[in-house]
């Protein structure tokens, strides 16, 4: 969770809502991201969408098994399904998002029917540093 939580401090430094991600399988990072929805001018480059994207492409393959995600902020629905398609073992997050969260927040996407795999989720890891960051990016901008 410390280079998650050291990707959401660069993207917040780049002006981005600060939400940093890591994809990791047997002790080995394979990918991470921070957000980039404003440089990139997309609204799918959340931190989770960017760090599957590489993850995959170094893997070659869009089935991310055995691959754990960790992420400072509870993922949004678009997020959420993204990492159930790519079959994540387990999730990590830091912050709950009551607002935009979909994991224990919200649809509650993972607990859905439609829903074709639920990984393991681990919420409130590295909780404090997640929250102290968006705090303070979003007292800025106030």
């Amino acid at each position: 969770m410390g280079i998650a939580l050291a990707e959401a401090k660069a993207a917040a430094e780049a002006g981005e809502v600060p939400v940093g991600c890591v994809i990791a399988r047997d002790g080995e990072v394979l990918s991470k991201a921070g957000n980039r929805t404003l440089r990139d001018r997309d609204p799918t480059a959340h931190a989770e969408v960017l760090a599957l994207r590489a993850a995959s492409a170094k893997l070659g393959s869009e089935r991310l098994i055995g691959c754990d995600l960790y992420v400072t902020l509870e993922p949004c629905t678009m997020c959420a399904a993204a990492i159930s398609f790519a079959r994540i073992r387990r999730l990590y997050f830091g912050a709950s998002d009551p607002k935009g969260g979909a994991v224990e927040s919200g649809v509650r996407f993972f607990s859905a029917p439609t829903c074709h795999h639920k990984p393991e989720v681990y919420g409130g890891i590295g909780e404090a540093g997640a929250s102290a960051i968006l705090k303070e990016f979003f007292a800025t901008k106030r």
